[in-house]
């Protein structure tokens, strides 16, 4: 119990020590029911309770009171909208007659709450592109932090959330949140991510958020660029295997070419061996036609006939002996002719194996390309 005599010393010295509370505090004196004296500090004040103000039957004070008894109790958000602690201590006269409570009330934070001005201002600024750190209570945004990059003017203190917003569903699900979000929104790409506080009591009641919203216009160029250029890879991918299948049917083709070919020469050589055939026979047959003439001139009259049809046969075997070198040159003519289309042929059989090899290695090499692209944008998710 306090007595009477000494509420004048006890009030000078919350007056001094009020503001070194750095959660901050408020004293209050109560008579009776009756607020007769208060001190509250910047960080924390509660207007309903002012001098000439009533307090509840029910009361802490009044327990004080009733019970001569110091009383501490936690005061839960639903009765003033925040978490309280409250000391009250009964007030009597020298013979001990309790008509009065002296009370100090203290905001209870949570301890990230506490720290936060201390470790957030450091935080922010550790990342790259800057950061933007806020707490909220289970209706308002309490605390925020930008950095020197980064900031976000439309998040203030006093904001009220929203159910669209990421802290009302890490409240309601008691899960972290993760979300990323387009420019459509921020004017910029954002990461956002919120984290639910527990009363550090019972470890089971959401209390408060803690939220970290990040930019992420880098990692989203990033993404932007691999899916680019993975899309393009894949179109190339695709005429690359178009040409594949181009090479290799130009490769069977040069072979059946080139088989073609051979048959050709291997025919000219048969024309060849035809007109040396002939020659032969053509020889052959001058000589039965000079062997004709001299019989017909032998027999006198009667042969003069058949000594016509002998000089014919010696003009016919003579023109066709004139006319087979005639063939053996045009037959050689497109033998050399054949046998250059030939070495063509196998230069260009050579050069579409060489395309093919070259066409499985770049496709091999755009794969890898794919696959090092599906990495960075991965990567880039995670930044």
């Amino acid at each position: 119990m306090i007595k009477y005599n000494e509420l004048e010393s006890i009030k000078t010295f919350c007056d001094i020590i009020a503001d070194m509370i750095p959660e901050g505090i408020m004293f209050l004196n109560i008579k009776e029911r009756e607020v007769v004296w208060k001190k509250a500090t910047k960080k924390f004040d509660m207007d309903i309770f002012y001098v000439g103000s009533k307090i509840p039957n029910d009361s802490i004070a009044c327990h004080a009171m009733s019970e001569d008894k110091i009383v501490t109790e936690k005061i839960p958000r639903s009765l003033y909208g925040r978490r309280l602690i409250t000391i009250a201590i009964p007030v009597g006269n020298e013979s001990g007659k309790i008509n009065g409570c002296f009370s100090a009330v203290f905001p209870k934070l949570h301890p990230v709450a506490a720290a936060f001005e201390d470790f957030a201002p450091i935080l922010a600024d550790m990342f790259h592109e800057g950061a933007f750190i806020y707490m909220t209570d289970l209706e308002k945004v309490a605390y925020r932090q930008p950095s020197e990059k980064f900031d976000m003017p439309s998040i203030s203190i006093g904001y009220e959330i929203k159910d669209t917003d990421i802290a009302f569903k890490a409240i309601k699900s008691k899960q972290p949140q993760f979300i990323e979000i387009d420019a459509s929104k921020y004017g910029e790409p954002v990461l956002v991510v919120n984290h639910p506080l527990y009363d550090e009591d019972n470890g089971t009641e959401v209390v408060a958020t803690l939220g970290f919203i990040t930019p992420k216009k880098v990692a989203f160029q990033l993404r932007e660029i691999s899916e680019n250029v993975e899309n393009g890879l894949t179109d190339i991918s695709k005429a690359i295997e178009q040409l594949a299948v181009s090479a290799s049917e130009i490769h069977t083709n040069e072979q059946q070419l080139n088989s073609n070919i051979e048959e050709i020469i291997t025919l000219s050589e048969e024309i060849n061996e035809v007109s040396t055939f002939i020659k032969k026979v053509a020889n052959e047959t001058k000589m039965l036609g000079l062997n004709a003439s001299i019989e017909a001139a032998r027999a006198g009259e009667a042969g003069k006939g058949f000594s016509v049809v002998a000089s014919e046969i010696r003009k016919l075997s003579e023109q066709s002996i004139s006319t087979v070198p005639r063939i053996k040159k045009l037959t050689d003519d497109i033998k050399m002719k054949v046998t250059e289309v030939s070495e063509k042929s196998k230069d260009s059989l050579a050069s579409s194996q060489e395309q093919a090899s070259a066409t499985e290695e770049i496709t091999a090499s755009v794969q890898e390309i794919t696959a090092r692209s599906e990495e960075l944008s991965k990567v880039s998710k995670l930044i």
